[in-house]
């Protein structure tokens, strides 16, 4: 197993967490010097609030724990590729390295739609890897679809009997 695939691991379990609570599954870790130092999973719903993606709460943690706003050293391991949110806030937070677990060809913005972490007018650049366990995170977000198509379709026919 290689490095890339045990945070990716890590980022799986979080996803793992935000399914659990009926979360779209998206999860990530962010580490400095080989070691975990944030974890995020998405909350959007149970927590109201448009700006509660994985990314988002993992650079809040990672910016306390290093006691300032840039993580210039810091890599990220996220199960689905960056909104254009995220991606913003990974420039802007200066972090080297992404990690992608799978595309998102409908919003994502590391490649899919906008590739806003290598954009040569901004003053940051970041390393991109795509593909990492992408077979197991894809996965879970189909399936996560799925159960959701599949509680709205009963749910629509409770409503019409």
């Amino acid at each position: 197993m290689t490095q890339d695939e045990r945070y990716m691991k890590e980022a799986i379990r979080q996803a793992k967490k935000a399914y659990a609570i009926d979360e779209v599954p998206i999860g990530c870790v962010i580490v400095y010097e080989d070691k975990i130092i944030a974890r995020g999973y998405n909350r959007r719903t149970i927590d109201k609030n448009t700006l509660a993606h994985a990314e988002l709460l993992a650079i809040k943690k990672a910016s306390k724990k290093m006691n300032d706003w840039r993580l210039e050293e810091c890599i990220m391991y996220v199960t689905l590729e960056p909104c254009q949110m995220c991606a913003g806030a990974i420039v802007q937070s200066r972090i080297k390295r992404v990690v992608v677990g799978c595309m998102n060809p409908k919003a994502g913005c590391a490649g899919s739609i906008l590739n806003l972490l290598q954009m040569q007018e901004f003053n940051h650049q970041v390393e991109l890897d795509t593909g990492v366990m992408e077979e197991e995170c894809s996965q879970m977000m189909k399936a996560f679809f799925r159960e959701l198509r599949e509680k709205r379709k009963q749910l629509k026919t409770r409503v019409t009997t």
